[in-house]
Parts: structure tokens; C-alpha cells; sequence
């Protein structure tokens, strides 16, 4: 194959001046938007809370709006941190053309909140110059799409993974995952899937041996200590290979944070070695039926009897159910409250089911849920009925806590499911690359099609800009700054990004693409999860604005 050659239609000032511009259009917009939502939503000069759902379609596209000028600034510092290492070549000059070229036409034009929901300049009663997107479309032509294309083929998809900017460090830690799941994960994914299979026990025991489960515990507690930019690289490269897989250390993630920043001290000497070593599995058991993400209104009741909590009610949505040691169990131990002030969270213990009988345990009843794909671990319903847990296994040892104790995880989960998300939107882009490069009509391979390779040129822009706002979120968590803005954000545009290279992966398959028997089916599947869990889109868009509106923060 041919490699087109990649044009440099600008000279090295000429692009970091048109970036610098660029960014800081994007941030004035992004503040004239902010304005107009705010005097949309006040009331004699306060912010209205209730108009926030009135006037949803303003309020996400603000947050839409933001999403793309932090994803801009994130992108042109991955620029400047490789080109100062010399590593800003033709194939990371065509990603960023090609983003900074699309993102900005998109906000001139219509930004695609969904594949239904276009927000414009013209519903915050704004125009917006094109006079930068122009300038970009003059530097991002077909013959620059084709180019980038060549370059992504040339390497197998990962042109964008490669040069992600990634330290020594995550570069081993990315390079040992990657390779552990090419070997004992990607082959048999396809299988489980089908099958509707839990992942191997095998497996899991070996994940736990390379500490996939301990990354972010400290050493003292046996972990590894490193950090939520540890857990972004290893999730995305296992979620590449299957996001079951890739998912399997979330609810070890969670249990462990919400242990480290709520728990007592017994408790962390306690669980997060056990679990650091994946000697026990934890489930999350938060969501009950009719409350999707309306955590404050929760009624699962534990009542405390002596020594002893009692529990009754239902959850749902329970990944890892059955398999499960430990329940980080959300629970309302304040019966004369009706909001989150009345919720605690017990550290539960259970017997591990199977499929048989996944539930062995005394008060407590359950089946599967059976979905469209994020197959690997199962989807639980689970009954109370005088469940017992030990009074001692309160985090904290104080009641009401449990909603501001879930609160401090959010960050965290967040960063992870984008850093999932990008892992499947690569496995995407992967798949549909070597189909369009395989599949011959016409007398050629359908990679030769403008309209096949610019969709997987577009695939990898995207994914090169979301994979630095996901690490940029990672990073501001490991400096302990706040940052669920960041995370939100990147949670936000990955999700879409995933589905959007799923659908257009399976588009390359045509109608092969629709059979089961090849793996995009079931990409595309588990692509559609993303949007879903950890904060659906609306309700991320919803949280992301009222943090831009109410903290008077413009970016």
C-alpha cells in the first residue's frame, strides 16, 4: 500500500498561531454561551433551578459548547508536549487538523449532542463567525483525509495510540496490558460474548496478579499506589480487548475509594488488602427500580436491631453480582427522611453465587437481567428480605454519610468510563480498519473509498482528542484538585465518540456487519452501554452546567 503524503499546508508558527486562536474562540464563545444560559435561567437575578430542566436543550448545549474548548486546550497541549519532543510528526499534525477542522465547523454549524439533538449558535440567540472554521477547512482537504488514512492503516490503527504523550512509566504499564490482552483477552472475547459467558475465574485471578484490582490502593494497604492515570491506561487497553474485561477492577475501584476516603482505619487495614489482591470481589450496589439516577430518593431500608443492620428492599442494574464477596450496599438507615441526608453505606458480605444459585445467602434473592451486550460480568436484580450485616460494617461507623461518601467516588468512575469508552471506540476503529483493508469489491479493497477511510481518519481524530481530555481529568485527580468538571467532560464526548466509531465500524462491515458472528456486532453492543451508566449523557450535560453556571466558571 501507498502512503499518500501528508500536506503541510502551514509553517510550525503559522499552526501554533492558528491553535492559540483557536482555543481562545472557542473560550469566548463558550463565555458568551455561558451568559446567555444564565439570563436565561435567572429570576430576578438569581439563577432559577427549576428553569435548569425547562430549558435543557440550552442548558447541555452549554455544556456540550465547554466539552469542545476544554477538548481544543487539552488537544494543543498534547501538541506543544510533542512537539517538544520531537515526536509531533504528519500522522499527529493530520489528527489535530482534522479535529480542530470538524469541532470548529460544529459549533459554527450544529454540534451534535446525539445522533437526534443539534445545538447552534442560533438557540442561545448568539451568531458565531465561521472566519476560524474556514480557515481550518482550507487546511483540511480530501487529499489530507486520505493521507491521515494511509497513516492509520500503516499502523494498524494505532497512530493515535503510539504518540498519546504518555510518560515512561504508563508507557510499560500500557505496552504489558496491551500485550496481556492481544494473548488471553481480545481471542476469546467474542466467544463470552455469544455465550453470554462471565469471564473466566482464571482470568480474573491473573488480573489480579499483574494488580489490575490495587492500582490506585496505596502500598500500605498493598496496592500499587499509582494513581487514577494508572487506572485510565490499564482500563482503556483491557476495554480494547473487551470492556467486560476492561470493567472487571471498576467496582474494585470504587469499594477501595469509597473505603479510603470514608472509611475508619480498622476498615482499611481490614478490606483493602483483600481486595487490592482480589481476594474478594466487590459488587456496587446503589440503583434501585424507578430511581435511575435520583440517588437521594433510595428506599432500600436498613434498620438496626443491637449489633446488627437488617436490611429490606430492592436494587437493580448489579454488575458482578452474583460473583460478588463484598457489597458496597447504599442503603436509608434514617426511616423519617425522603432525600440523600437519611443514606449510609454498608460494607455487606456475601456468599459468591454462580449461575445456578447466585444469591446463597440468607435474606437476600435475585436474578440475572439479561442485556445487549457489557455481557462478561452479568446485570443482577437483587432482593432484601432481612439481610444482616454487622453494625461494625458501617464505612465510617456513622450514619448519613452515605451519600456524600458516594459522592467523593464519582470523579474517579467517571475518568474510568471515559477511559472504557476510548478503549472501545479504538477496538472499533481496529476492527473496521482491517475489515475496509481486507474486503475487496470493485476490483479493490473498500479502504480505497473516500467515504470508507474518512470515516476511520475521523474515528482517529476523535479518539486522539478524547483519549487527552480523559488523561487530562486523570491528571488533575492525581494532584488532588478537583475535577469533576474535567471528568464529566470527558466522560461526556468519550461516550459519544465510542458510539459514534462503533455505528460507523459497522457501516464499513455493511451487512456483515450486522451478523454475529463478527465482532463489531458486539462492539457496537457494548458501545451503546457507555452513554448510559455512570451518569447518562443528559444527566452528565445537566451536572457539567449547573458546575459552569452556578460556580461562575466560563472555563
Amino acid at each position: 500500500m501507498s502512503i499518500a503524503v501528508a500536506t503541510r499546508v502551514s509553517s510550525d508558527s503559522e499552526l501554533s498561531a492558528l491553535i492559540d486562536e483557536t482555543c481562545r474562540w472557542a473560550d469566548s464563545y463558550q463565555a458568551d454561551v455561558t451568559a446567555s444560559v444564565r439570563t436565561l435561567l435567572s429570576v430576578g437575578g438569581r439563577i432559577d433551578r427549576t428553569a435548569f430542566d425547562r430549558h435543557q436543550h440550552e442548558v447541555h448545549g452549554l455544556a456540550w459548547v465547554a466539552t469542545y474548548a476544554q477538548t481544543f486546550r487539552q488537544v494543543a497541549a498534547w501538541r506543544e508536549r510533542q512537539s517538544s519532543a520531537g515526536r509531533f510528526g504528519d500522522a499527529e499534525e493530520l489528527l489535530l487538523r482534522l479535529l480542530f477542522c470538524e469541532y470548529s465547523a460544529q459549533l459554527v454549524g450544529g454540534l451534535p449532542m446525539n445522533q437526534g439533538e443539534t445545538v447552534r449558535p442560533a438557540d442561545f440567540g448568539l451568531s458565531l463567525s465561521a472566519h476560524i472554521a474556514d480557515l481550518w477547512r482550507a487546511r483540511v482537504g480530501q487529499s489530507d483525509k486520505t493521507a491521515l488514512a494511509d497513516l492509520v492503516a500503516a499502523s494498524q490503527g494505532r497512530a493515535s495510540v503510539e504518540d498519546a504523550g504518555l510518560d515512561e512509566t504508563m508507557t510499560m504499564i500500557r505496552d504489558q496490558f496491551s500485550a496481556f490482552a492481544a494473548e488471553k483477552v481480545t481471542p476469546f472475547a467474542h466467544g463470552w460474548h455469544l455465550r453470554d459467558e462471565l469471564i473466566p475465574l482464571e482470568l480474573v485471578k491473573e488480573l489480579g496478579e499483574l494488580g489490575v484490582f490495587g492500582l490506585t490502593i496505596p502500598e500500605t494497604f498493598g496496592g500499587s499506589g499509582l494513581g487514577k492515570m494508572a487506572m485510565c491506561v490499564v482500563s482503556e487497553v483491557l476495554s480494547r480487548g473487551y470492556i467486560g474485561v476492561g470493567s472487571l477492577g471498576t467496582r474494585s475501584e470504587i469499594a477501595a475509594e469509597l473505603i479510603l476516603t470514608g472509611g475508619t482505619d480498622e476498615q482499611k487495614a481490614h478490606w483493602l488488602p483483600k481486595i487490592a489482591s482480589a481476594e474478594i470481589l466487590p459488587t456496587a450496589v446503589f440503583t434501585e427500580p424507578n430511581t435511575g439516577s435520583d440517588l437521594g430518593s433510595l428506599r432500600t431500608r436498613a434498620a438496626l436491631t443491637g449489633e446488627t443492620y437488617v436490611v429490606s428492599g430492592a436494587k437493580t442494574w448489579i454488575t458482578h453480582a452474583a460473583r460478588a464477596d463484598l457489597m458496597t450496599l447504599l442503603v436509608r438507615t434514617d426511616p423519617d427522611t425522603t432525600d440523600y441526608r437519611g443514606l449510609s453505606m454498608l460494607l455487606a458480605e456475601k456468599p459468591r453465587g454462580d449461575d445456578v444459585d447466585p444469591f446463597p445467602a440468607k435474606g437476600m434473592s435475585g436474578g440475572e437481567i439479561e442485556v445487549l451486550g457489557y455481557r462478561g460480568m452479568k446485570e443482577y436484580e437483587i432482593g432484601f428480605d432481612g439481610f444482616t450485616a454487622p453494625r461494625a460494617n458501617l464505612l465510617g461507623g456513622v450514619e448519613g454519610q452515605g451519600f456524600k461518601q458516594l459522592m467523593a467516588t464519582f470523579e474517579s468512575a467517571r475518568i474510568q468510563t471515559a477511559a472504557r469508552a476510548v478503549g472501545v471506540a479504538q477496538a472499533a476503529l481496529e476492527e473496521g480498519l482491517a475489515y475496509a483493508l481486507t474486503r475487496q469489491q470493485f476490483g479493490g479493497p473498500i479502504f480505497s473509498f473516500p467515504r470508507v477511510h474518512n470515516k476511520l481518519a475521523m474515528m482517529a481524530a476523535e479518539i486522539m482528542g478524547v483519549r487527552q481530555l480523559t488523561y487530562f481529568a486523570a491528571l488533575e485527580k492525581d494532584q488532588d484538585r478537583r475535577c469533576d468538571l474535567e471528568a464529566g467532560m470527558a466522560k461526556l464526548l468519550a461516550a459519544r465518540v465510542a458510539w459514534a466509531s462503533a455505528d460507523n465500524a459497522l457501516q464499513i462491515h455493511g451487512g456483515n456487519g450486522f451478523a454475529l458472528e463478527y465482532p463489531i456486532s458486539r462492539i457496537l453492543c457494548d458501545a451503546r452501554i457507555l452513554n448510559i451508566f455512570e451518569g447518562a449523557g443528559e444527566i452528565q450535560a445537566q451536572v457539567i452546567a449547573r458546575r459552569l453556571l452556578e460556580d461562575g466558571r466560563n472555563g
